[in-house]
């Protein structure tokens, strides 16, 4: 069906049309589209037009073009989440219906590297506390955690301890409450660790988000490194006008 002229700017309409044959199915997640001709002609709009739309709507991650190969539905994120408040990932899965799990990679204690010592001000001889994990929704893999923490804010048996919420460990002692957060998030493509741990297809962008979290007294007490499945989450916040 082409499209019919009103007041707003063609590519506007263009866009409209294709997100609602999306959102109907017409066009399904990770599907290719059809060529530029057959869309400019079921449109009844020129090449130029459609091409404005598609810029448009790949700015707006609605598809994904791959340089000789087409252009493609992108992925609907599954979860969504202001980054106002901490919220951990396994809320954001529950609320999408779904069963939160994780795997754990590793938990390691090292000596700290330079890097650690100018981020938590500790001393070169103390220790740090690594942990790898994935956190899966229904089982698939969603998130890969990295998280470190100095190993004198953390509870001495932690280690041995097979499953074990980080916060709650740091809050064990009572001395130490995470009271908020410093995140920064960079998009990403395909990352040579991340992607495969993720089960990425190739093309799969990646949202990192490096995380600082401080105690009510402002001490760094851990640092997180995300990496979030950008076809299965999407990040927003609140902007108010002072």
């Amino acid at each position: 069906m082409t499209i019919k002229s009103d007041h707003r700017a063609l590519y506007l309409q263009v866009i409209d049309r294709m997100k609602q044959d999306i959102a109907s199915g017409i066009y399904k997640e990770k599907e290719k589209l059809p060529s530029e001709f057959e869309l400019s002609k079921s449109l009844g709009v020129s090449r130029a037009t459609l091409r404005e739309a598609l810029r448009l709507l790949e700015e707006d991650n609605v598809i994904v073009r791959r340089h000789g190969v087409g252009t493609f539905v992108n992925s609907k994120p599954v979860f969504s989440s202001g980054i106002e408040e901490l919220t951990s990932v396994s809320d954001m899965i529950r609320r999408a219906g779904m069963e939160p799990g994780v795997v754990y990679l590793s938990t390691s204690e090292s000596i700290c590297s330079e890097e650690d010592v100018n981020r938590f001000h500790c001393n070169p001889d103390d220790s740090v506390i690594s942990i790898e994990r994935v956190r899966t929704a229904n089982g698939e893999p969603v998130v890969y955690c990295i998280d470190k923490v100095p190993s004198v804010y953390m509870p001495e048996d932690f280690l041995g301890r097979k499953e074990s919420s980080i916060f709650s460990a740091l809050e064990e002692s009572g001395d130490i409450r995470i009271s908020y957060a410093v995140t920064f998030i960079d998009p990403t493509g395909y990352h040579e660790e991340a992607s495969p741990i993720l089960e990425c297809d190739p093309e799969t962008a990646l949202l990192v988000l490096k995380q600082h979290h401080y105690d009510e007294n402002d001490r760094l007490v851990l640092y997180s490194k995300n990496y979030f499945r950008a076809d299965k989450f999407s990040f927003h916040v609140v902007r108010k006008r002072l």
